[in-house]
C-alpha cells in the first residue's frame, strides 16, 4: 500500500512515483484527503458526490485524485473534516484547552452557534485500515468524521467537561471589526462545515468508535494534560478582543 499524505497542497512530486520501474509500485493507494474540498454550499451536510471547488487551499488533494483516476490504478480517498486527538498535526482542541487552563474567557467568532464537526484520528486511522482490501472502497471517496455535529459554543463546553475544567466564560466577537493581521483568532472556519458519513458506515462496515466528549478526554489525558502541546499559548489576539469587550461594557 501507499499511502498519499494528506498536506499534499501540489502533486507534481506525487506523479513521478507512478513512472517507477514493475514491482516499485503498488496497486493499492490510500489517499488522505480533506472535506475542505467541498465547495461551500447552502444544504448541509456535504456528501462525497457534492461540487468541490478548485480553487480550495486543498486543491492539490483533488489534483491528486484526478491523477490516481488517470493512472487507471486502485486508489481510495478519505476526506476528514476537523481532525482531533492526541499527537495530532493540527490539534484543534489544544486551542481550547490552553484558554480553559489559564481560566481565560473563550472569544468566539460571531453567534456561536455554526455547526461543525470533529472526527478522532484514531477512528481516522481505522478508516484507513478497512479500506484494505476491501473491494468496495476501490476508487471510492468516503467522507470521515465524527458521528454527531456541534456548534462552537458546544465545542467549548466540550472541551472543559472533557479537561474537568468549570463552564467556560465564552465572549462573541464580530471578526469584521477587528484587525488581527495574519494571526488567526479562532482555529475554525466560521461557517456551517460538516459532512454525511453516511457512506462509509454502509460500504466500509465502518463507524467512529469516539463521541466528541470521550474523544476530547482522550485527547486530554494522553496529550495536553501532560504538558505536551504542538503550538504555544497565543492571547494577542484575545486581548485585542477582550479589550475592546470590556470598553463597550463601560
Amino acid at each position: 500500500m501507499m499511502y498519499l499524505d494528506g498536506d499534499i497542497q501540489v502533486y507534481e512530486n506525487i506523479d513521478e512515483v507512478f513512472d517507477l520501474p514493475d514491482g516499485h509500485f503498488y496497486a493499492v493507494n490510500s489517499l488522505c484527503s480533506s472535506a475542505g474540498v467541498y465547495l461551500k454550499t447552502d444544504l448541509p451536510p456535504h456528501y462525497e458526490v457534492d461540487a468541490v471547488d478548485p480553487k480550495s487551499r486543498h486543491k492539490g488533494k483533488l489534483e491528486t485524485e484526478s491523477l490516481l483516476k488517470s493512472r487507471g490504478v486502485n486508489w481510495t480517498s478519505l476526506r476528514p473534516v476537523y481532525i482531533y486527538g492526541p499527537l495530532n498535526y493540527n490539534p484543534v482542541e489544544e486551542w481550547f484547552f490552553h484558554r480553559l487552563k489559564t481560566g481565560r474567557p473563550i472569544p468566539i467568532p460571531n453567534s456561536g452557534i455554526q455547526i461543525t464537526q470533529l472526527g478522532h484520528v484514531k477512528d481516522l486511522a481505522r478508516a484507513f485500515v478497512q479500506v484494505l482490501g476491501n473491494e468496495k472502497a476501490s476508487k471510492q471517496v468516503f467522507n470521515i468524521s465524527g458521528e454527531k455535529y456541534v456548534t462552537f459554543d458546544g465545542l467549548a463546553r466540550a472541551c472543559a467537561r472533557a479537561g474537568g475544567f468549570p463552564e467556560p466564560e465564552i465572549i462573541h466577537f464580530n471578526p469584521k471589526e477587528f484587525d488581527f493581521g495574519k494571526k488567526k483568532a479562532f482555529p475554525f472556519r466560521d461557517q456551517h462545515f460538516f459532512a454525511s458519513i453516511d457512506k462509509a458506515k454502509s460500504v466500509l462496515g465502518w463507524k467512529p468508535e469516539f463521541d466528541l466528549v470521550e474523544g476530547l478526554a482522550d485527547s486530554y489525558n494522553l496529550d495536553f494534560g501532560r504538558g505536551t502541546f504542538r503550538k504555544e499559548a497565543d492571547f494577542s489576539t484575545d486581548d485585542l478582543i477582550l479589550g475592546k469587550s470590556l470598553v463597550l461594557q463601560s
